[in-house]
């Protein structure tokens, strides 16, 4: 009987995940996605805890200390996602991640002591062997890599890149490789944990050094293959136990990820390898990286804005980072509301890789109640900026650069980009002309119909609401 609700329970969480996924893809039914992913995984977890037996028919104990960890998780999770800005959630999710990673990586571990207790050595069962050995290795680079991805996004760690930088990670990549199979081999003889304790101590160094190098322009590229490196460790500790759900949900996660990765170095116009090798944002440069970019800009003022804006037919606002960082989310919004009461039809442009981690812009947006529709990505908006009047660029840089087409010394060169100079008129509101992420200089800000509109996003877009309503 306790079987019988255990596997049906699996089986209503594998599901719920499954349809939870489904429903992630459009943003009107994400969070009942979210929610119902959520409940199947609360399922599955109440399941194992009560209804699980072994080979002997024993069921789970300890039920204080599995209620006491779950509260304490439950109660950290809450307040940490409760508390952090939405200019903080890229550190969160790789932190989150890595946590991810360091269960699987754990469970490894467990689970190699359990097999050697058991009398087994580690060429005797190959494949429980090489299951154990291949998630430890890919949970643990994970862990190690996310908490980097944590620190560079948090400004707590710079890009930094050792001479001979991936030969080295090429060469800790082929020593996991000789290591984990002439251990499962029985080629390498010792003892066995003290191999495994080196296994995963350069599969850690591999994970740090992995990220290190990587430039920030390609950090959302980076959260999402790690991302996948998580889902498809969680899905050797499903195999390893048996556990359906578990087996799914890191299919899932990581076969998404893994979707989701190469979709954003799709909209980049790069290859992984040249992710991973490129180390592109990692060195600051100027000109765009390889053409002499400057000129003379010209700025304009809140209420030349507000009248250029109040009489357009149709303008389309561009979030980036430094929305996010400004937290304008909310007064964009109101900016958006005003024009439209006004008769000015109002989009928003998004960028694969607009912020700091895919999604990043639309969850800003979304936080602030802008409608679904109005969220439109780069193919659907691109055709569109010849007949807008108005293009006002809020915190975004390479996602605009002209370079991207024009210079092929660029670094970003052939990287799809925002059309935003096809619009008759584009406002760039920045705190400085400093560059972007990418730290390439940006073509944009000297054409002539460009305009800039220094000072925080929050600031001048209150101020600009406030001039459009007097003039209403």
């Amino acid at each position: 009987m306790a079987n019988g609700i255990l596997i049906l329970s699996y089986l209503i969480g594998s599901v719920s995940f499954i349809i939870g996924l489904k429903m992630l893809s459009h943003p009107d039914s994400a969070r009942k996605g979210n929610l119902y992913a959520a409940i199947g995984m609360t399922l599955a977890i109440l399941a194992t805890i009560f209804f699980y037996t072994d080979s002997n028919g024993v069921y789970l104990k300890n039920h204080l200390w599995i209620f006491g960890g779950l509260l304490i998780g439950s109660i950290v999770g809450t307040l940490a996602a409760k508390k952090v800005q939405m200019t903080a959630m890229p550190q969160m999710v790789s932190l989150f991640n890595g946590m991810g990673g360091a269960c699987a990586a754990i469970i490894s571990i467990v689970e190699f002591k359990h097999m050697l207790h058991a009398g087994n050595t580690v060429s005797s069962d190959v494949v429980l062997s090489s299951t154990i050995l291949i998630g430890l290795v890919i949970g643990i680079v994970s862990f190690t890599g996310s908490m980097i991805a944590f620190g560079k996004l948090n400004g707590n760690i710079n890009d930094k890149t050792l001479p001979l930088q991936q030969l080295i990670n090429i060469g800790l990549l082929v020593l996991i490789l000789v290591l984990v199979t002439g251990m499962v081999s029985g080629m390498i003889q010792g003892d066995p944990m003290t191999l495994m304790y080196v296994v995963l101590s350069v599969s850690a160094l591999y994970g740090v050094l992995f990220v290190m190098p990587i430039g920030g322009a390609d950090m959302p590229v980076v959260i999402s293959l790690l991302n996948s490196f998580t889902g498809v460790a969680a899905a050797f500790g499903g195999f390893l136990y048996d556990n359906s759900v578990m087996l799914t949900g890191g299919i899932l996660v990581g076969s998404a990820g893994t979707v989701l990765t190469v979709l954003m170095c799709k909209a980049m116009n790069r290859s992984l390898t040249n992710v991973i090798v490129g180390s592109f944002g990692g060195t600051k440069q100027t000109g765009g990286g390889g053409s002499e970019v400057g000129g003379t800009y010209k700025e304009i003022s809140m209420s030349d804005t507000a009248v250029l804006m109040m009489y357009s037919k149709k303008v389309i606002i561009v979030p980036g980072y430094g929305l996010a960082v400004a937290q304008a989310q909310h007064i964009c919004h109101e900016l958006e509301k005003v024009l439209d009461q006004n008769g000015v039809e109002v989009k928003y442009a998004i960028h694969p890789v607009a912020g700091r981690m895919p999604g990043h812009m639309n969850v800003l947006l979304a936080e602030a109640d802008v409608s679904y529709d109005k969220l439109l990505d780069m193919d659907e908006i691109n055709p569109e900026f010849a007949q807008t009047d108005v293009v006002l660029v809020l915190g975004a840089n390479d996602v605009v650069n002209p370079a991207a087409k024009t210079d092929p010394a660029s670094p970003i060169y052939g990287m799809p980009i925002l059309n935003v100079e096809d619009a008759s008129h584009v406002i760039v509101n920045k705190r400085s002309m400093k560059p972007g992420y990418a730290g390439i200089e940006n073509a944009l800000f000297f054409q002539p119909k460009t305009s800039m509109l220094f000072g925080d996003a929050k600031d001048a877009l209150t101020k600009l609401v406030a001039e459009i309503k007097s003039m209403a």
